[in-house]
């Protein structure tokens, strides 16, 4: 049985934020990750030059071991999207983990999941996210492991958090394997 994954997508998303765990998680033979969004179909990166496609809606995967929410100015109406706030609540009831990487934590944070918890994110957003109920770190990677929570800081950040979410899920010969395949060298 495989280990689903969720990278949610939307409109002006930054591209190494969904595409650094992408590719440290796609790598173990046991992990199906599935891009998802409000519709099927290409969504764009935030300056607009990269197209990633949603193989399914949020709805179609309301259940996924893990879910990462990567960051981009496009958080900033989601924040305020109910449909996302409602899957990200779903998601997270029955994750193994949620996660986020960059300004992603937004989105957490607007779906309650971050209050009174310590969380990063991209340096620029500390105030907002203070605003959502969380106590803003610099830390690269903040784990709240009794939640099941995992932030990242800014962009390459989350491919250290996707290396530590193969250690947790599998074991730490998996992720130094991934993080050889991948020449990572933080």
């Amino acid at each position: 049985m495989s280990l689903q994954v969720a990278i949610a997508l939307f409109p002006r998303f930054t591209a190494l934020d969904g595409i650094g765990p992408y590719e440290v998680l796609q790598r173990i033979p046991e992990v199906d990750v599935t891009f998802v969004g409000h519709h099927c179909g290409e969504v764009r990166s935030e300056n607009g030059f990269l197209g990633i496609t949603a193989d399914a809606e949020f709805e179609e995967l309301a259940h996924p071991d893990v879910l990462i929410f990567p960051g981009g100015v496009g958080t900033r109406p989601l924040v305020h999207d109910e449909r996302v706030l409602q899957w990200v609540r779903t998601a997270h009831a029955t994750t193994r983990f949620t996660t986020s990487v960059c300004t992603g934590s937004l989105v957490l944070g607007a779906a309650g999941l971050l209050h009174g918890l310590t969380a990063t994110t991209h340096w620029s957003t500390y105030p907002e996210l203070e605003a959502q109920g969380a106590t803003p770190t610099a830390a690269r990677v903040v784990e709240h492991l009794d939640h099941r929570i995992i932030t990242a800081a800014g962009v390459s950040s989350g491919i250290d958090m996707a290396l530590r979410l193969v250690e947790l899920l599998f074991d730490d010969v998996a992720a130094k394997a991934c993080q050889l395949m991948i020449e990572y060298d933080p």
